[in-house]
């Protein structure tokens, strides 16, 4: 073979794996995501119908993992689209109901996270913090502005079935924004612990603490201790078996004014058949008269009804027995469109009163990858709390 010619085998030979590799990923990764909603609401007892014309556009970067470390900043600004018929609580139009939507911007995310294994991760700032279904611990996603912690948290999964889960956090940025009085918890002592074992072929079982000590809001001060477990179970071709159950107990803790020992109970059984999926829901937060069990973290509007009427849990306790049944359409026409139904009744825990019920519809469409229209619908029907209020919701979101 001619010298030269073997020079360029060589060559090509020592090139081919440097060519066979990826390119290095970018040091930093924009990402957006943009949603308008217009969200209707008639609440009986105000003079005014509620009209909220309002566009979210968040942004932020994430940044490549370097020596196990990597990092997000985010922020957000929201609009009002024309004329803001509504009260987002801090604009004074106390006439019109309340959709806690209050223009503005601000960060919603900044953190930094540290990965020095697949089993460890620490996580330092401010972030959206999401415990399992939410009921203690959420972001409240639905609100154009989110809820985040400026907290510090660890995961360590010692064993591949198990992990466990610690934050404490000193600050709530909560949905109504810095403006409002209840927008910031400055000064809090937020402790959350949690272990979660998945037993194979049956589901999840975790054990939970929360322990919240909040300035501003001392009704909210508690130490909560709870059980959980959830799963599901093949009994036949394409059908599931759904179930969870939970219980656990608060009481008061350091600042609240009252004294209390209150027990939380939910059972949620349910059935999987191709694409419908029906549950059959109880869920009961005690109250004994004064003081009632509460969850200010949570992502309290995916709870007790769209329309919102239970964010404070009442004085007497809350029960809610409730169905849920979900149809997810599949092939090229419609595939992906989601409709969900539920109905609640809403009892009290003690003296025997009839709160009302409430119809939830929800539509849901995926036009493509990165853009979903959402049609939804929620009526609460008064007895002897709140008032009758009918909402109705329009979105599109498109993250990039």
């Amino acid at each position: 073979m001619h010298q030269s010619h073997f020079c360029v085998l060589a060559l090509v030979g020592l090139a081919a794996p440097a060519l066979a590799e990826a390119p290095p990923a970018a040091p930093v990764t924009p990402y957006a995501d943009v949603r308008y909603r217009l969200e209707l609401v008639d609440q009986a007892g105000l003079p005014e119908d509620a009209a909220a014309s309002t566009l979210r556009v968040r942004a932020g970067i994430k940044t490549r993992e370097w020596q196990h470390f990597s990092a997000v900043i985010e922020g957000e600004t929201i609009l009002a689209i024309g004329a803001a018929h509504y009260n987002d609580t801090v604009n004074g139009k106390a006439a019109y109901p309340v959709v806690a939507d209050p223009t503005d911007t601000l960060l919603n995310q900044a953190y930094l996270r540290w990965r020095p294994s697949a089993e460890v991760e620490a996580t330092v700032g401010r972030q959206a913090v999401n415990v399992e279904n939410q009921r203690w611990i959420g972001s409240v996603g639905w609100r154009q502005d989110d809820q985040t912690l400026d907290a510090a948290r660890v995961t360590v999964r010692p064993l591949p079935d198990l992990s466990l889960d610690y934050f404490h956090a000193w600050r709530v940025n909560r949905v109504f924004g810095p403006d409002s009085p209840q927008g910031t918890w400055r000064d809090t002592a937020i402790n959350g612990a949690r272990a979660a074992y998945t037993i194979k072929g049956f589901g999840t079982l975790s054990g939970y603490g929360y322990w919240l000590v909040l300035p501003a809001f001392p009704a909210g001060s508690s130490r909560t201790l709870g059980v959980r477990m959830a799963g599901e179970r093949p009994v036949g071709k394409g059908v599931l078996i759904l179930y969870a159950a939970e219980f656990a107990r608060q009481h008061n803790l350091s600042n609240n004014p009252r004294t209390f020992a209150l027990d939380y109970l939910l059972l949620e059984p349910g059935l999987k058949a191709g694409p419908v999926t029906l549950r059959l829901g109880y869920e009961r937060l005690e109250g004994d008269g004064a003081a009632a069990l509460q969850t200010p973290l949570a992502t309290l509007h995916a709870f007790n009804g769209w329309a919102d009427k239970f964010l404070t849990t009442p004085g007497n306790g809350l029960e809610d027995l409730y169905v849920d049944a979900g149809f997810k359409v599949g092939g090229k026409a419609l595939g992906g469109l989601t409709l969900r139904g539920m109905w609640h009744r809403f009892r009290s825990t003690r003296a025997g009163l009839d709160y009302g019920s409430e119809w939830n519809a929800l539509a849901s469409y995926p036009l493509n990858p990165k853009i979903t229209v959402l049609a939804k619908f929620a009526r609460y029907n008064a007895r002897s709390f709140a008032t009758d209020t009918t909402k109705a919701w329009f979105s599109v979101e498109a993250k990039f």
